[in-house]
């Protein structure tokens, strides 16, 4: 299938890669040429946005967030000023269910397809081609783009209508952000108490406590080190988007508010740019001790 991808960072480059490597005619589209030049290296075609939408059967985008796939999508000389009907326009990134169906109206004015289908899994999945697909869209759209996530994930559910992608890529991002404050808390009163935390992961990893969370984060604040997989900025930006769709549908979110509180103490202390794992560096703060060691709590 020809395939565009626009958005070329963490996530979006080593997807564009996979793409290529399942033998897709790939074009590529990102305001950094470095990844571009890159993946043309690999075969790919790097482009302008207009010669991408021009080109392609499917258009695809991996962006911070709804402002910029609106603006890229719908703004002065967007994308879908050059698409044409029977095209389908993907989005996989993680922004407000609200905004993809903004986006998916627009784009059905001019007879385009749209799904969006936000992905689990951080560069680690993203790189080895494993990623969770959650997608919202027409079932017959759907499977007449299952190839593209075959060769980017291995895993791709349809869960609805256009937005309901990102519906539960919210709840995903709920439960994985809970899940690391939780391992982080467990692992804090361990050390409190003069347990190894490394000795809890080992013990409880093959019981119910044991999560993907447990095996990605827990290593990480073991050896005190938070080079980003998935950066709290981004996981601040999802919550936020969480919390906006709750108030709109009335839904309690008690824990995630509160976990969002811990994540913007982190980024007020300049580790926004640092892996979601470093939630244990906001107890670290609260009991004033290094991971490494045991407490001794000043007065």
């Amino acid at each position: 299938m020809k395939v565009g991808l626009i958005g070329l960072g963490i996530m979006g480059r080593p997807m564009a890669a996979n793409l290529v490597r399942a033998g897709h005619e790939v074009w590529v589209n990102s305001r950094s040429q470095a990844p571009m030049e890159a993946l043309a290296a690999q075969g790919a075609h790097a482009a302008s946005r207009r010669e991408l939408a021009e080109h392609c059967e499917a258009v695809l985008t991996m962006l911070p967030n709804g402002p910029q796939v609106k603006e890229v999508m719908l703004g002065e000389d967007g994308v879908a000023a050059f698409m044409r009907p029977g095209q389908v326009f993907i989005d996989m990134s993680s922004i407000s269910p609200v905004v993809s169906r903004e986006i998916a109206v627009a784009l059905g004015e001019k007879g385009v397809e749209m799904l969006d289908a936000p992905v689990s899994g951080g560069e680690p999945k993203a790189i080895d081609g494993t990623l969770s697909f959650m997608v919202g869209g027409k079932p017959e759209v759907f499977e007449r783009c299952r190839e593209l996530f075959d060769a980017m994930g291995a895993s791709a559910v349809l869960c609805g209508g256009v937005g309901a992608g990102n519906t539960v890529k919210l709840a995903n991002q709920i439960i994985v952000a809970a899940n690391i404050a939780a391992v982080a808390e467990g692992f804090t009163l361990a050390r409190q108490a003069g347990v190894d935390p490394a000795v809890v992961l080992e013990a409880i990893r093959g019981g119910l406590a044991g999560s993907t969370v447990l095996e990605a984060k827990g290593p990480m604040m073991l050896a005190n080190s938070f080079t980003p997989g998935f950066k709290i900025d981004l996981h601040i930006k999802d919550l936020d988007n969480a919390v906006n769709t709750a108030e709109t549908v009335g839904a309690p979110l008690p824990l995630t508010t509160v976990v969002m509180e811990m994540l913007q103490y982190l980024h007020a202390n300049q580790m926004g740019e640092w892996d979601h794992s470093a939630l244990a560096k906001f107890y670290e703060h609260l009991v004033r001790t290094d991971a490494g060691k045991p407490s001794e709590l000043s007065e």
